[in-house]
């Protein structure tokens, strides 16, 4: 069994839901997980921060634009009476639900109950579609399965079990539609797997059946070669490791959420992220085979903070570098890249919610610079250290652009740089024009 995923620009309105149900409702069976319409998670973060506010009058006019919209839809997306008045009926309730949080107090566990709402909409609305157009369909709720652990992680023992009690109960489906992002806690409460869970939720349960395949479908080819917002003449990679994705993925690929491929990865079902605008092409195949001797592709990732802390008098000693790391890891802040010399240590975040107090910390051992609006370009693809030249090949396409830092080594994928945000552009374009210019 496959299991196939649709981001919310794929269900973002009437026809593309009808698009979406014709490519699914082809007589194999699947397990298709579905994202909120585009749109619709935004509204419903607005909302609850308007219940935040306890501006009651401002969230139930939001929630009544909403449902308008919704409306809408429906007229569009169904031609019997019976399948437009059952869903209307449906989403009277949701939106009634989602007033009825004005009578009440509002906390983060509120939040995330409306936020799950988004989804539950999408995946009722599809499968009244497909049973309009006659096709064997059941639901699954992903609350009855997806759960995550005391440490919010996903509990894979759970989520195997339950949904497999579930597939069981409904044995003749050849479709079964239910929610991405949405779960349970170790506590039984509603909760999420942060934005763009989704994909997380496709590689969770393709795992937990063993699938045959994981298609992650979206509105562009796969995974480009570059960034096609600044870059001409970019094409989409074929074929990407998992450890190629993941890399692509943390540095700016947006196509893929990175904790995706985890799951997929280590069950070993291979992740094809594809095009819902155009179904018939070949898209990106994921999986943990390697091209060798290959380049596959160049990501950046904006909002980087450099700094650097010198202190001839303390890099040699004993437990500096530990004391430095102590720093972020008290006010968990990620490091992506570090670089040290004789004399100092470099490193980059993207979170500088903290910035003020690590500085303040890190003064007690160096002087520290810092350097804003920053920006790596990672460069990916089978970048093992005997492969004579690959490095010095990426290298040579930035040799007009100031470098800040250079990260090499640590993963055998990925030879990443940091540059400034205005040098960005600049940088994609050239390591396209060396890396990927055709003989």
């Amino acid at each position: 069994m496959k299991v196939l995923k649709f981001g919310g620009t794929s269900v973002g309105n009437a026809q593309r839901m009808k698009d979406v149900a014709k490519l699914i409702n082809d007589g194999e069976k699947k397990i298709v997980v579905l994202s909120a319409m585009s749109g619709t998670t935004n509204t419903l973060v607005e909302i609850s921060d308007y219940f935040y506010k306890k501006n009651a009058d401002g969230a139930n006019e939001i929630i009544n634009q909403l449902a308008n919209q919704y409306r809408k839809h429906v007229e569009e997306l169904y031609d019997t009476e019976e399948y437009k008045n059952a869903t209307k009926d449906f989403l009277r309730e949701e939106f009634e639900y989602l007033h009825g949080f004005s009578k009440d107090m509002f906390t983060m566990f509120e939040e995330r109950v409306i936020l799950a709402q988004g989804e539950i909409i999408s995946t009722n609305m599809l499968t009244n579609y497909l049973k309009e157009q006659g096709a064997n369909v059941a639901l699954l709720n992903a609350l009855d399965f997806m759960r995550t652990d005391k440490n919010s992680e996903p509990d894979p023992v759970y989520i195997r079990q339950h949904l497999n009690e579930l597939l069981e109960a409904n044995p003749d489906a050849d479709i079964y539609i239910t929610q991405g992002f949405i779960c349970r806690n170790a506590y039984g409460e509603i909760d999420n797997l942060e934005r763009g869970g989704s994909d997380y939720t496709a590689s969770l349960i393709g795992a937990a059946i063993l699938a045959e395949e994981i298609q992650i479908w979206t509105d562009i080819d796969g995974m480009h070669n570059n960034d096609p917002r600044f870059v001409d003449f970019t094409e989409p990679v074929r074929q990407l490791h998992f450890e190629e994705a993941a890399e692509l993925a943390y540095f700016g690929a947006k196509i893929l959420h990175p904790t995706c491929v985890q799951p997929a990865k280590y069950a070993g079902i291979p992740v094809r992220l594809l095009n819902t605008m155009e179904p018939t092409a070949p898209g990106t195949t994921i999986s943990n085979e390697t091209e060798r001797g290959k380049i596959k592709a160049v990501a950046a990732k904006d909002n980087i903070t450099a700094l650097k802390i010198k202190s001839s008098r303390m890099l040699l000693a004993h437990g500096f570098l530990s004391k430095v790391f102590d720093i972020f890891e008290q006010y968990q802040t990620s490091i992506d890249m570090v670089s040290t010399s004789e004399v100092g240590v470099s490193m980059s975040i993207d979170n500088t919610k903290h910035l003020s107090d690590i500085i303040n910390e890190l003064k007690k051992y160096g002087t520290v610079t810092v350097d804003y609006d920053m920006c790596i370009i990672c460069v990916v693809g089978d970048l093992t250290w005997d492969n004579v030249g690959f490095e010095t090949l990426a290298t040579e396409a930035m040799k007009n652009i100031p470098v800040r830092m250079i990260s090499y080594g640590g993963s055998n994928y990925n030879i990443s740089f940091l540059v400034k945000k205005e040098d960005k552009k600049r940088a994609l374009q050239a390591l396209t024009d060396t890396l990927f210019k055709k003989n």
